[in-house]
């Protein structure tokens, strides 16, 4: 074999896995308009512990969270800033990526499934109005934006969402 065949064989190969590695990105993006489709909305904010000492109140968020598409997703990570009555009063976070995808939940087609949460609110001056409200067992009007992170094997990405208790 001469040094130009095996140069031109080299080409070849080459050629080829730069067109395999373009058909697995192309595949995974058939799942993006798929996974747009998803629906996050806050579901349910309650107060589960009020710790008097430390000036601390721990709240579980309920996410609700539908899949209309036809893909299976997993959801690894919601992160948000939660509001009472308009006033933000921290970030919270929800997060399985430490696990693998065949651990977390499985949106199925049409499945809806709700994620919960724990939020740590700690007193300070600057929400002290709100933190009262709370530990009172007030009516509030809870809002959360944030950005949820859906996965499918191919495809991830991140989304915006707003959302509010009614």
């Amino acid at each position: 074999m001469s040094f130009l065949q095996s140069k031109a064989i080299l080409v070849v190969a080459i050629l080829g896995l730069l067109g395999i590695m373009g058909g697995i990105v192309y595949y995974a993006s058939l799942d993006i308009p798929e996974l747009e489709l998803m629906e996050i909305k806050l579901d349910n904010v309650e107060l589960i512990d009020v710790n008097s000492i430390e000036n601390k109140v721990k709240l579980r968020t309920t996410f609700l969270v539908k899949n209309p598409s036809e893909k299976t997703f997993t959801v690894a990570t919601i992160v948000y800033d939660l509001f009472v009555n308009g006033k933000s009063i921290g970030a919270g976070a929800y997060s399985t990526a430490d696990i693998a995808m065949p651990g977390r939940a499985a949106f199925y087609p049409g499945s809806e499934i709700p994620l919960k949460n724990i939020f740590e609110l700690i007193l300070t001056d600057t929400n002290a109005q709100e933190y009262q409200s709370i530990i009172e067992g007030e009516s509030l009007q809870y809002s959360v934006k944030g950005i949820v992170t859906v996965e499918t094997a191919w495809s991830l990405i991140e989304k915006e969402f707003e959302s509010s208790l009614e």
